[in-house]
Parts: C-alpha cells; sequence; structure tokens
C-alpha cells in the first residue's frame, strides 16, 4: 500500500510520501515514489505515485527518458507552456501505459495495475498547482477550498490534515501536521512505513527548498509521534466524563 500527501499553503507546495511496497506480509520492500524534475529559474515539478509498483515505474522512467534529450525530442515535462498541459500528457501516459499492461494480460490484466499520480509544480510566471491523476488519466485541480491530495491509505490521515489545515501556516508547521497525518496512519496500517520522503518547495524559487528522508531513526519524528499519542490522552482525559446517572 501507499499513502502519499501533497499540499498547497501561500508560501508554496509540501509533499510527503512513504516508500512501502507489499506484496503479502513475508514481501516488503522499500521503493521511492516521490520524483521531482526541474529548469533553474523556469519550473519545478514533483510526482508522487500510488497502485501496481510495474505500472507507476513505467510511467516515471518514461517522464525520465523524455528528459535525457529535450534538444531531439518534444519533452512536455520540461517544455510544456502550462502546467495544465504538462498534467494532461502525464495523464495520457498514465492511461496508455495501464491499458498496454492490462491487453498484454488479457482477462488476467483487469483491475490489476491501476495507479494514482500527484502532480504538484510551478512555471515561471505561473501559480503553483497542484493536481492529482486517477487511472483513467482524467485529473482534478486543488484550489483553496480542497487544498490538498491524497492518493493510497488515506483514511486514517485524513481527518489530522482536516481539523490542521490553514493556508497561511508556514512551512514548518505544514510539515509538522503532514508528519502527525503519517503517524497516525503509519500507527494504524502495516502497509504503510518508514522511511518517508520530504519534499518543500517555495513558491517562485523553481527548485527544492527542503528536502528530507525521514527514517526510523530521525529524533524530530520520534518526538512528533510520542508528543501526539500524549496530547491525544491528555486531550481525551479533559473531555467531560460520561454518567450512567441520569442528569438533570
Amino acid at each position: 500500500m501507499t499513502y502519499c500527501v501533497g499540499m498547497i499553503v501561500d508560501k508554496g507546495l509540501v509533499l510527503m510520501s512513504d516508500t512501502r511496497t507489499n506484496s503479502g506480509v513475508d514481501n516488503i520492500s522499500v521503493f521511492r515514489k516521490m520524483f521531482h524534475w526541474q529548469v533553474p529559474g523556469e519550473r519545478m515539478i514533483a510526482v508522487m505515485t500510488a497502485g501496481n509498483l510495474a505500472t507507476t515505474q513505467a510511467v516515471v522512467s518514461k517522464l525520465e527518458e523524455r528528459t535525457k534529450e529535450p534538444d531531439e525530442r518534444e519533452t512536455t515535462l520540461l517544455n510544456g507552456p502550462t502546467m495544465f498541459s504538462v498534467v494532461s500528457e502525464i495523464g495520457k501516459l498514465l492511461r496508455t501505459t495501464i491499458e498496454e499492461r492490462q491487453q498484454a494480460n488479457g482477462d488476467r490484466g483487469k483491475g490489476r495495475f491501476t495507479a494514482s499520480i500527484i502532480v504538484a509544480g510551478q512555471i515561471a510566471g505561473m501559480e503553483p498547482r497542484l493536481f492529482m491523476i486517477y487511472p483513467e488519466g482524467n485529473f482534478i485541480e486543488a484550489s483553496w477550498d480542497t487544498p490538498f491530495f491524497q492518493i493510497g491509505e488515506t483514511k486514517y490521515g485524513r481527518p489530522i490534515i482536516l481539523r490542521g489545515y490553514d493556508r497561511d501556516m508556514s512551512f514548518e508547521d505544514a510539515v509538522k501536521l503532514l508528519m502527525v497525518s503519517f503517524d497516525s496512519t503509519l500507527k494504524a496500517n502495516l502497509s504503510v512505513g518508514l522511511p518517508l520522503d520530504l519534499l518543500v518547495v517555495e513558491k517562485d524559487k523553481f527548485g527544492p527548498t527542503h528536502e528530507h528522508r525521514v527514517t526510523a531513526e530521525d529524533a524530530y519524528f520520534n518526538s512528533i509521534s510520542s508528543g501526539w499519542g500524549d496530547a491525544l490522552k491528555a486531550a481525551f482525559h479533559s473531555l467531560p466524563g460520561y454518567s450512567f446517572t441520569p442528569q438533570d
């Protein structure tokens, strides 16, 4: 399974993904699910993937291949005039890759090769934008009404973000919020696991402002995990007690 979150705030973009993949409890591996490309001073684009690993790796490999010889081929990722055109091309690539794998495997392939992708980035002269691409290749864009997207195992970490998000929050607070969201997910679902990849992209900088891999030895993440658990217990005990005696 997977858990990835992309969030847009006034200052820019904050992305986090886990790295666990599993085919049963006895076959657990670590694979990166976050990737990014940049043209200094002109654009920064990042993707996070969830779903069938072979499918997502194929899509990322094709994107990588298209960036290696930009002078000799049409490279929407690096040359597309808008984020919309970039996301449209990635959506087509995802749909085509899924269709090819399903056709090659016949009936056995139906439903096995699905995947979804979060795309975040900014092109010079435009605002940072955040999208979620579905397996069919269509996509939706984040707004201030819906300022974050999740893919993978979403249900455990979503309430944390809904309660804690504020569009004018600092990058540091946004990272803290995602740390809590991921900790809650890790505690509830063994198919999501460390290490975590973190990427912060400041508006109009067109490059990573902060990159970090969170491992099991990460002191800050461990303090967040234990502190959040203690805070929840304290909040619970501070609530009014329930009584079996009828109240007037």
